[in-house]
């Protein structure tokens, strides 16, 4: 078990995680500024609190599912306003700066987005979203099915 309350872990914990958790929360949500506020907070949280991970699957699990919640919530405080996307910082967070594409996925439900970017934009196997998302292969399967089909139509949508 290591302290989370120390210079060292959490300059460690920034440095190996910090990116992956933007591009995630920056998938989430369309102001690369709520982004990095969401993936602070969650580092603060754990700066904040003792919390102790069984090994490094465990802590990177809570960081991404702790992200994803962090950036649920502000995408829910933000909904009502249009806050435009500033492309050049968008393009420092996300891999794809295929804003069409992005944008449909930020429009689709929470549980089909996070699968959908896990895989394909950070490269996880289902079975390693099951273990970080902590819900079945099969469930991570269907959702990705799913999202594909929900994706589609909503481009096929905005192209008409």
């Amino acid at each position: 078990m290591v302290s989370y309350g120390t210079q060292e872990a959490i300059v460690r914990l920034v440095e190996t995680y910090s990116d992956m958790l933007l591009r995630l929360a920056a998938s989430r949500l369309s102001s690369v500024d709520d982004a990095e506020d969401a993936v602070q907070e969650v580092f603060l949280y754990l700066l904040e609190r003792s919390v102790t991970f069984r090994d490094a699957e465990h802590e990177k699990a809570w960081l991404i599912r702790t992200t994803l919640h962090r950036a649920s919530n502000i995408r829910k405080r933000v909904s009502s306003q249009n806050l435009p996307l500033e492309e050049e910082a968008f393009s420092r967070a996300a891999p794809d700066n295929n804003s069409e594409l992005l944008d449909a996925v930020r429009t689709l439900p929470e549980k089909y987005s996070a699968v959908l970017h896990l895989h394909y934009y950070e490269g996880y196997s289902m079975k390693e979203i099951a273990n970080i998302l902590g819900i079945p292969s099969a469930t991570v399967g269907t959702r990705l099915a799913r999202g594909r089909d929900l994706l589609r139509q909503a481009l096929k949508e905005d192209t008409v």
